[in-house]
């Protein structure tokens, strides 16, 4: 019965330092911080956009001239 409780015991503590890992590493040093490409895809969104927008402001203009 000894025995028995203390593998249970080694076996539980063991666990512990059989599944640690490694952290992750550091980040990527880059200045200015955000380190972010905004001029990628994001100005090519904002005209897509704003040309909806345009188009359904105008749309929603001629809707309303035509009830007139």
């Amino acid at each position: 019965m000894k025995l028995r409780t203390i593998f249970t015991i080694l076996a539980s503590f063991g666990n512990c330092f059989l599944y640690s890992q490694i952290g992750p590493p550091p980040p990527p040093s880059c200045w200015p911080p955000p380190c972010i490409p905004i001029d990628g895809g994001v100005s090519i969104l904002i005209a897509v956009g704003i040309a909806y927008g345009a188009k359904k402001i105008n749309d929603t203009n001629k809707k309303n001239n035509n009830f007139n």
